[in-house]
């Protein structure tokens, strides 16, 4: 006798909890109040809008408002048990319609659903322009869902502009999308715009939290912090998220430490103290909890995101404890008040802006862990620096220290936040060599207690205007006084002269405004009727030209240009004290700055 075979059940299809609890009402959808107070007004008062513009991130319900706004267009109730016939759109669908499972179903034959990612030509759009003509065949309303519509090509935006601008009176026109951007204006233009938003912590942990107790799943509360965390505002992916954190424990408690196991977080605990290890400068005990982390399973690039909420939870607590997020456990906040009160605004964005490029760094490395330590490291020497606030202070104090960079042993740096993490802080300060004063320089007016303002420059003659200009690098203001200015008196305080011909008449109001910015004090600038003497490049030229006339009447040079006709004399050189240059620095105190070039080769031509 053969043994009975053992009978075989059937096994249902397992429901993902993302479409077991999807939302089928407005009233099931969570974080969206702002929309849904809009369209239960629009359809109170019949304002039905033709199309609809859904945007949003990933999982935040835009495809769910699509279905249950096809719902809301097409509700219909026959009378029954006393209560009146419903056949106008509404929002208010406590019960199922006439149509309304066969909507979330997605198989209503007057409701097309299109993915545009998959089709995206022109010949989709003008399947749809075509079959909008027609009456729907049991519905009140034909609607055209068009999922991703940022996907579809130009061309097959073009076809749909005009339908979607003058739809036939029973055609309704929802669109969803992640990427708003790139939907042409003109299609943004004749759709009404809802922005879903991400859902907060708090609302995402009421969720997810009453899905466990439907779901009979026995869940800490820092476990669902995690997964709200994670999620990053996406319900769909919060649901996931517990989807696996379910079938991970196999029907035991989930704990935080399991979750952690499995999503590859660090422990928000060893993330603060982490923290605290960097701002303090001790270098060693970072990169060992960095590295204790990454034993534990946890991504570096993960860490450093950590890292980086921290520094954003801190900052926000220093603002205003009210504007800290909500959901963080009992230990965050002490800790975050804590450090708020410790650390400076500076500090904080300084660490926010190191560790925001950091992250980018180790995703994009061959060798996270490695360029986590060194983000790491970086961090903590640039917690080390006093604040620029702190500096003008000290500065200002006359205090003094060393400007060599203070060592780091195994106790850490001092100074900056580290010093504000440490019983005694205390700011290294700078000692800065007073600048040297020129000898014209005039009286110095002190500002306060120990500022001192910039000596007056004192002019003694026009050349010493130009070699200022030429040390403040002003070549063009250089160019225009050696070229454009016959001078006609000069004295400090004065200049008057007379325009080249060619010159900008704007010259004195310009010469005016940057002689006071220079000197500090007040000039008059004047144009003179007089003619003036020569500019300085018409004097430069004169002489060159007089040198040139007495090299030529020289013996040997007349001997050399006879032996050699064609040959012409280009410049004189030596023979004059080049600093009887007229753009040489004449003024005290005014040196070369390298504004004069000279080429190798023009240097070693043999002087005539």
């Amino acid at each position: 006798m053969f043994p009975a075979p053992q009978e075989r059940r059937p096994v249902g299809a397992y429901r993902v909890l993302a479409r077991k609890y999807r939302p089928s009402r407005f009233e099931d959808l969570i974080g969206q109040e702002p929309m849904v107070r809009t369209l239960k007004n629009a359809f109170d008062l019949d304002r039905i809008h033709q199309a609809y513009m859904l945007t949003g991130v990933r999982g935040v319900g835009k495809t769910t408002t699509a279905r249950i706004l096809a719902r809301a267009f097409n509700y219909q109730l026959p009378a029954r048990d006393g209560h009146p016939a419903v056949d106008r759109p509404t929002i208010h669908m406590a019960e199922l319609g006439v149509h309304c499972q066969a909507i979330m179903d997605s198989r209503h034959v007057d409701v097309i659903e299109m993915d545009a990612a998959s089709h995206t030509s022109i010949d989709d759009i003008r399947e749809i322009v075509d079959s909008s003509r027609y009456q729907p065949a049991m519905a009140r309303y034909k609607v055209y869902i068009i999922d991703e519509v940022h996907m579809l090509s130009k061309s097959a935006f073009n076809g749909l502009l005009k339908t979607l601008e003058e739809p036939p009176a029973h055609v309704k026109f929802l669109f969803a999308t992640t990427e708003i951007d790139k939907v042409p204006v003109t299609v943004r233009s004749r759709c009404m715009r809802f922005d879903l938003r991400r859902i907060d912590t708090e609302v995402m942990l009421r969720h997810l939290a009453g899905i466990c107790d439907k779901e009979k799943v026995e869940i800490n509360h820092e476990a669902l912090l995690l997964i709200a965390r994670a999620s990053e505002g996406s319900v769909r992916d919060a649901l996931s998220l517990l989807d696996q954190a379910i079938a991970h424990g196999a029907g035991a408690p989930i704990e935080a430490e399991a979750l952690r196991t499995m999503l590859g977080l660090a422990d928000r605990s060893r993330t603060i103290a982490l923290f605290e290890a960097v701002m303090r400068g001790d270098i060693a005990e970072a990169l060992d909890t960095l590295k204790e982390q990454y034993d534990f399973g946890a991504d570096p690039a993960k860490i450093l995101t950590d890292l980086a909420e921290f520094v954003h939870f801190v900052t926000c607590m220093k603002i205003s404890a009210k504007t800290a997020e909500i959901a963080a456990g009992q230990f965050e906040r002490e800790k975050g008040a804590e450090l708020a009160q410790k650390l400076a605004m500076s500090v904080l964005s300084r660490a926010w802006q190191i560790l925001l490029k950091g992250i980018d760094e180790v995703k994009d490395s061959p060798r996270p862990l490695a360029a986590a330590n060194m983000v790491l490291v970086r961090l903590a020497y640039a917690a080390d620096l006093p604040s620029p606030e702190d500096v003008l202070r000290r500065l200002g104090g006359g205090a003094s220290a060393s400007t060599s960079e203070p060592a780091r042993g195994p106790s850490g740096p001092s100074g900056g936040a580290s010093a504000a993490l440490r019983a005694a802080p205390q700011l290294a300060t700078v000692r800065v060599a007073p600048a040297p004063r020129p000898a014209q320089a005039g009286p110095v007016a002190q500002i306060g207690p120990v500022a001192q303002a910039a000596p007056e420059i004192m002019l003694r003659e026009f050349a010493d205007l130009v070699a200022l200009a030429a040390e403040k690098r002003d070549i063009q203001t250089k160019t225009a006084l050696e070229c454009d200015v016959r001078l006609v008196r000069f004295e400090q305080g004065r200049l008057e002269f007379a325009l080249a011909p060619g010159a900008s008449p704007t010259l004195p109001a310009q010469l005016s405004r940057k002689l006071q910015d220079w000197t500090g004090a007040r000039w008059l600038v004047a144009l003179s009727s007089q003619p003036g003497a020569p500019t300085l490049k018409e004097q430069a030229e004169a002489r060159e030209n007089e040198r040139r006339v007495g090299v030529q009447a020289h013996p040997l040079v007349r001997a050399t240009l006879e032996r050699f006709p064609g040959a012409v004399i280009v410049a004189v050189r030596g023979g004059e004290d080049e600093e009887s240059s007229p753009t040489a620095p004449l003024y005290e105190g005014a040196e070369a700055r390298g504004d004069e070039i000279t080429y190798a080769d023009e240097a070693q031509e043999e002087d005539l």
